[in-house]
C-alpha cells in the first residue's frame, strides 16, 4: 500500500457511501485509478466488506456488557462448540480468546438488565464455564470502526 491507498482507506473507513469521484478528488487521483485501487484492496482482503453502522439506542440495544469467561476446558473441541453456539446469540457482537486471567471476552448488547438476565441464563446453558463475570458500560468515551493505516 502506498500513500494513495492509505488515504483512500481512511476516507472509506469514515464514509464508504461517498461517490468514487469524490474519493478520487480528495486523494488527487482520477476516478478510474481510484476505483482500481479500491478493487485491488477488496481483492487482497484489505477491505473486508462495506457495512451500515446502526445506532444501538435507536435499535433498543443501548446497554453494552463485557462478559468475562473462565473455563476449565482448554481444548479445541470445547472452543469449537462454544464458538458455534455463540453464533446463536445475536447479542454477542464481539468474541475474543484472551491471555491472562480471563479466557474469553464477549461484548454483548441488550436493551436492559432484564434482557441481559435472559441472555445470561441462555448462555450458561450452552457450555460448561468455570466462572462468568460481567461489567456494564456506563458511558461510551470513544468508539470507532476505523483502523489505523499508518503501520503498513
Amino acid at each position: 500500500m502506498d500513500n494513495f491507498d492509505r488515504k483512500i482507506l481512511k476516507i472509506l473507513q469514515n464514509d464508504c457511501t461517498q461517490p468514487i469521484s469524490e474519493v478520487a478528488a480528495q486523494v488527487g487521483l482520477s476516478t478510474t485509478p481510484c476505483w482500481r485501487r479500491i478493487q485491488t484492496m477488496e481483492k487482497n482482503g484489505i477491505i473486508k466488506g462495506r457495512v451500515a453502522l446502526a445506532d444501538p439506542e435507536k435499535l433498543n440495544v443501548g446497554l453494552t456488557v463485557f462478559v468475562m469467561i473462565k473455563t476449565n476446558q482448554h481444548n479445541p473441541d470445547w472452543l469449537d462448540d462454544f464458538s458455534i453456539n455463540s453464533k446463536e446469540f445475536p447479542e454477542i457482537i464481539e468474541f475474543y480468546r484472551m491471555s491472562g486471567e480471563v479466557d474469553y471476552l464477549l461484548r454483548v448488547v441488550v436493551s436492559d438488565m432484564k434482557a441481559y438476565d435472559a441472555f445470561y441464563k441462555k448462555l450458561i446453558g450452552q457450555a460448561n464455564f468455570a466462572d462468568i463475570s460481567s461489567s456494564f458500560a456506563m458511558e461510551e468515551i470513544k468508539y470507532t470502526t476505523a483502523l489505523p493505516v499508518d503501520y503498513m
